[in-house]
């Protein structure tokens, strides 16, 4: 079963999230507080976070940065990170932050259950 961390403040996002990866497949951990989200990736050893953009005063770039930095072997060790971006403008910078892949908001399943299958191999 992989794990993934969730980080959004609204309830629709976390909602639509495990509705989406919802099986058995996964199991999923909710952060709403953006400060926490580099302390669960710890904890959960995730296979992917994922990280809406309006989140908290941080954001999700600055998430995706932090994420990336805490783990002493840079890129290569740090999980893969997916932007729920609410334009399509924003994945320029999505791409900027280091994030592995993004889905535009309102997201449907396919494209959320698509960008993880990019990163998570199926068992």
């Amino acid at each position: 079963m992989a794990e993934i961390v969730v980080a959004a403040d609204t309830s629709w996002v976390i909602n639509d999230v495990r509705a989406a990866l919802g099986d058995e497949r996964f199991t999923i951990h909710e952060v709403a507080d953006p400060r926490a989200v580099v302390a669960a990736v710890g904890e959960f050893a995730p296979a992917v976070v994922i990280v809406d953009l309006q989140i908290g005063s941080m954001g999700g770039m600055a998430i995706t940065r932090a994420v990336r930095d805490a783990f002493a072997g840079g890129v290569e060790t740090a999980p893969p990170v997916i932007l729920l971006l609410d334009r399509d403008a924003d994945a320029f910078l999505a791409g900027r932050s280091g994030a592995a892949g993004w889905v535009r908001k309102p997201f449907s399943s396919g494209d959320l259950r698509a960008a993880i299958d990019q990163l998570v191999p199926a068992p």
